[in-house]
C-alpha cells in the first residue's frame, strides 16, 4: 500500500511538472518542393530578413536549413508581435549543385508583411529554372 502511495505521488508530481511547460508555437513555416522532382528539398537553406522601414534596411533575424522534408516549422516565436515586412533567401543553388544539376536561380527571395497573429506559411514550388510562391497554410 505505501509503494502504491509513493508511485502515485511521483505520477503526480510528474504529471504537473510536465504539464507546466508551455509549448512554445511559432508564427511563420515554409516548404520546398522540387517540382522536377515531385519531392520535397531537404537541406535548403533559408535565411529570413526583417525589412526596417525607419532605415530602409533588412536586418538578419535568423537562418535555418529544410529538413527531410523540405519543410523549416520554427520561424517567429509566437511569444511576440511579429508584424512587419519580412524577406525568406532560399539559397538554391547549392541545393541544385548537390544533384550536380544547373540551375538559372542562384537564390530565390520572396518578400511578404505580416499584418496580424495568424500563422503564416510561406512555400515555394521549384525547378532548376524557374519557381513559384504563394501563401499558404
Amino acid at each position: 500500500m505505501k509503494n502504491s502511495f509513493i508511485a502515485l505521488f511521483f505520477v503526480l508530481i510528474s504529471a504537473f511538472a510536465f504539464g507546466q511547460k508551455k509549448e512554445v508555437t511559432y508564427q511563420l513555416s515554409s516548404h520546398i518542393l522540387d517540382v522536377s522532382k515531385g519531392m520535397p528539398a531537404p537541406g535548403v537553406t533559408i535565411k529570413l530578413e526583417k525589412f526596417n522601414d525607419a532605415k530602409k534596411t533588412w536586418t538578419s533575424v535568423e537562418e535555418k536549413v529544410t529538413d527531410k522534408n523540405g519543410r523549416v516549422l520554427d520561424f517567429l516565436p509566437n511569444d511576440k508581435s511579429n508584424l512587419g515586412i519580412y524577406k525568406l533567401t532560399y539559397y538554391t543553388s547549392e541545393y541544385f549543385n548537390k544533384m550536380n544539376t544547373e540551375s538559372f536561380y542562384p537564390w530565390v527571395e520572396v518578400v511578404f508583411q505580416i499584418t496580424n497573429a495568424d500563422h503564416y506559411h510561406v512555400p515555394i514550388t521549384l525547378s532548376a529554372y524557374g519557381y513559384s510562391t504563394y501563401r499558404g497554410n
